[in-house]
């Protein structure tokens, strides 16, 4: 099975903007889904969560 993928709009705290990035999905212990992925502009980390399946 292939890794999820999520891609769409992130907010970026460093740039006060939302960027569009793609990220890897992961599920916290709490069984929380939340992509990460990198700022296109300045290389911060992104995370959003995401909603359940």
């Amino acid at each position: 099975m292939a890794e999820e993928t999520y891609q769409g709009s992130f907010y970026c705290v460093k740039c006060k903007a939302h960027r569009d990035a793609a990220g890897a999905v992961s599920v916290t212990e709490k069984g929380t889904r939340m992509a990460k992925a990198k700022c296109p502009e300045c290389g911060t980390n992104l995370t959003r969560f995401l909603p359940k399946k």
